[in-house]
């Protein structure tokens, strides 16, 4: 079963985390599943960008990047050229070592 290693975030997984999930699972639900409370805002339908992750290693492994999510990713913060939205990053049979980043942009969980 593929393994997600999870690198130290504040707020989701302070010491860093490494969860299992089987092989056609989005990382958004394998984090959820293990009680990694990743934002979600838009239920996992590739209509926000407040799940996005970096993947650290293994991106290849993952299935390919489609157009809605290419755009959507366009608007994440802290974009780098191994983003992924967690919702639509679905794992294959190999490791993956991932970065929550610290921010999202999510207004409506947004401290005023």
């Amino acid at each position: 079963m593929p393994v997600i290693k999870i690198l130290p975030h504040p707020e989701y997984a302070p010491q860093g985390a490494q969860i299992e999930a089987p092989a056609g699972t989005s990382i958004c639900e394998a984090l959820l599943d293990n009680n990694i409370a990743i934002e979600h805002a838009c239920d996992l339908s590739c209509a926000c960008t407040t799940c996005h992750v970096v993947v650290r290693e293994g991106f290849a492994s993952l299935n390919e990047l489609e157009e809605e999510e290419e755009d959507l990713l366009d608007r994440a913060w802290g974009l780098e050229p191994n983003s992924r939205l967690s919702c639509q990053a679905i794992l294959a049979q190999k490791d993956v070592t991932i970065e929550i980043p610290k921010y999202t942009i999510n207004h409506a969980k947004e401290k005023h």
